[in-house]
């Protein structure tokens, strides 16, 4: 590796560290703003103060920031999750973050085109808001191969009405608003429709420690969908740019025929490998639940994952100037209100009627 590389890699490395102890500060912590955001909120203000004064020399390091350890960092993320988490929810759960995760991605497909915002802003909205926040935008990106400064932005948006939410759902069940529904059904609300983990950390322990329990379960198999998402995206990608490529030619009897352009599909193969580390951290845990030494391994992954997407949230969020802000216009705020929208009333919906059939 370069040297110039590796100034690159300590400019983000120091930043990121700044957004860990910023997150840990009571402030902080009370908001339930994760390192990830802080990161991405100090990548900001860097790229809008001294950006222009980093060498052109330290881009490569900021790049493998931004790709190489945001993918390290989702691969660690599958130690988060087990397949035990998904039959502790029960098949109500399950069935509610399928429809909303679906939903959401394909109505943000449907009103992106109507508001015409542009495919990739799209797509990395309705996935953030789909499944996990800033993690999904980022797991996203290299597959849609979107500009480093949409994806900035399409976190920003779910980070805004995700953050409503966390603080809308303690108020509306202190105001009776959710009487009609059981501890499990605001647990299964809560975990299907916020946005960020955090924010479902911050929403479920405003509500009580068993409802957060359930929130997080549903919520991290929420996360798991991740997975097929990216490779069905991969898949329709591909398939449209094929269409996209194909071109009419004369043959010399004058018929037309039809040649396309082949297409390299895109396989996120650490989507692979997350899957791989949820396999393994399943069997670990069917195995060794409660071991001292599992229990503290688990925890330095986490810790190490968290700064590992914390670095790429700071180096995504030093692509993003204000005048990237400007250019993108009001639209992929709009999409993501609408998504909101439909998260918090159709997510309701959902819970209301599925959780009493299928218990």
């Amino acid at each position: 590796m370069k040297k110039e590389t590796l100034y690159g890699i300590i400019l983000i490395t120091l930043m990121s560290i700044l957004a860990w102890l910023l997150a840990m500060t009571p402030a902080v912590k009370a908001l339930s703003l994760s390192s990830l955001i802080m990161g991405i909120v100090l990548g900001m203000i860097f790229a809008n103060t001294y950006r222009t004064r980093v060498p052109v020399t330290w881009e490569p390091g900021l790049k493998f920031c931004s790709k190489r350890m945001l993918r390290l960092g989702i691969i660690l993320y599958g130690f988060r999750l087990t397949f035990q988490d998904v039959i502790a929810v029960g098949i109500s759960a399950v069935v509610i973050d399928a429809i909303i995760v679906t939903g959401t991605i394909l109505l943000g497909i449907w009103l992106g085109k109507l508001i015409q915002l542009d495919r990739d802003s799209t797509l990395l909205t309705s996935t953030g808001s789909a499944i996990c926040g800033a993690a999904a935008v980022l797991g996203a990106e290299p597959i849609v191969r979107a500009s480093q400064h949409k994806a900035a932005i399409a976190v920003s948006t779910v980070v805004i009405f995700g953050t409503i939410s966390m603080f809308l759902y303690p108020i509306a069940y202190r105001a009776g608003l959710f009487d009609g529904f059981t501890t499990q059904q605001i647990g299964i609300y809560t975990g299907a429709t916020l946005h960020e983990v955090a924010h479902v950390v911050g929403a479920g322990n405003a509500m009580g420690e068993e409802i957060a329990t359930s929130a997080l379960i549903v919520k991290m198999v929420r996360v798991m969908m991740l997975v097929p998402v990216l490779l069905i995206m991969s898949y329709c990608l591909a398939l449209e740019a094929a269409r996209r490529n194909i071109s009419e030619t004369i043959t010399t009897d004058g018929n037309t025929t039809e040649t396309a352009k082949k297409k390299k599909i895109i396989v996120p193969w650490f989507a692979f490998i997350f899957l791989l580390m949820i396999c393994l951290n399943s069997l670990l845990h069917a195995n060794f639940e409660g071991q001292q030494w599992l229990t503290t391994s688990l925890k330095a992954i986490e810790v190490v994952s968290t700064f590992m997407l914390t670095m790429a949230m700071t180096a995504l969020g030093c692509d993003t100037s204000m005048a990237k802000f400007r250019q993108a216009g009001a639209r992929p705020f709009v999409l993501a209100g609408l998504l909101y929208v439909w998260l918090v009333v159709g997510g309701y919906l959902l819970t209301r009627l599925i959780v009493p059939i299928l218990g």
